[in-house]
């Protein structure tokens, strides 16, 4: 039996994936076209606000493969919405960072269309995974040298 492909099965399969550090498979979630946008990524080219493409994307969860970066996902709630090809997703991510666990608040809206995401707008909490995955100091520097 085919998995289900509607946006609340998609977005299931996709936080799993992340929990289950499967990243190199992730990608082929998303439509050869689709459109993640990051609006509260942080500037710099670590977290780029606007990722275009299957392929970008595809790199972009690589880059957090060999990071070996592992995301517990918990307290999910996901909100059915009037259009049937989106729904909101609320969740944390839990991430090891040492001796603790740091815990990061995560929104997402997805647009699934044929079993793949077209598109994406993706609220986490920069700040935290950035102390969490050693990435702080980095981030400091990015905002000092951003123009006012």
């Amino acid at each position: 039996m085919p998995e289900p492909t509607g946006p609340r099965a998609v977005f299931e399969r996709l936080s799993r994936g992340i929990a289950e550090g499967r990243w190199n498979d992730l990608a082929d979630l998303y439509a050869e076209d689709a459109v993640a946008h990051q609006p509260f990524a942080p500037p710099g080219p670590d977290a780029p606000r606007l990722l275009e493409g299957r392929e970008v994307i595809r790199a972009r969860f690589a880059s957090a493969a060999r990071m070996g970066l592992r995301f517990g996902v918990r307290n999910v709630v996901v909100h059915e919405t009037a259009d049937p090809e989106v729904v909101i997703a609320e969740f944390d991510y839990d991430i090891p960072a040492g001796e603790e666990v740091l815990t990061a608040a995560n929104i997402q809206v997805l647009r699934v269309r044929d079993g793949l995401i077209v598109e994406t707008r993706d609220y986490h909490d920069h700040l935290t995974i950035a102390r969490a995955t050693g990435g702080l100091r980095a981030l400091a520097t990015a905002l000092a040298e951003e123009p006012a």
